[in-house]
């Protein structure tokens, strides 16, 4: 009998959660076929790779909000906050790729999941809190721009995680 906790199935909204904060900060690196690391095991790759598509992330968002000069120094606390969610993100699934996905029971299995979302949570609000500032200090015509652009990751982010 297959354990009850793998097969509960993550709502829509959720992974659109998940899937919008891996597109703004890294994916996610592949880890044991658990609860908590399901949504991994979908995006496995090199920690180079990982830091460059941070990179290309930060870069593609930087042109798409059309960041202006006076707004580089907030700008780079966005992209900042960009690279510790993604290093803190990497840092944790690699702690947990050292666990048997055997030998976890199902508290362990559901702590785990515990301890991503929460890296998540505390990825979001670093990322919220910097980007806070840049979006008060942009025009009204860059704050439309990027209300689409943030509307637009969550429409697009499950097939792009796919």
């Amino acid at each position: 009998m297959s354990h009850p906790i793998r097969q509960i199935g993550i709502t829509q909204s959720l992974m659109r959660s998940v899937a919008f904060v891996a597109l703004i900060s890294a994916p996610l690196a592949a880890a044991p076929l658990t609860l908590a690391h399901a949504q991994t095991t979908r995006t496995a790759a090199t920690a180079e790779q990982k830091a460059e598509t941070v990179e290309q992330r930060i870069t593609q968002l930087h042109a798409q909000l059309k960041i202006t000069p006076d707004q580089e120094s907030k700008w780079n606390s966005v992209a900042q906050a960009m690279r510790d969610n993604a290093a803190n993100m990497e840092k944790l699934v690699a702690e947990k790729r050292q666990q048997a996905p055997q030998s976890m029971s199902a508290v362990d299995d559901l702590k785990t999941y515990q301890e991503f979302a929460q890296a998540h949570v505390d990825g979001l609000k670093n990322l919220t809190s910097a980007f806070s500032s840049l979006y008060d200090s942009m025009s009204d015509q860059q704050k439309k721009n990027a209300d689409q652009v943030f509307a637009n990751f969550n429409r697009e982010a499950p097939n792009r995680n796919g």
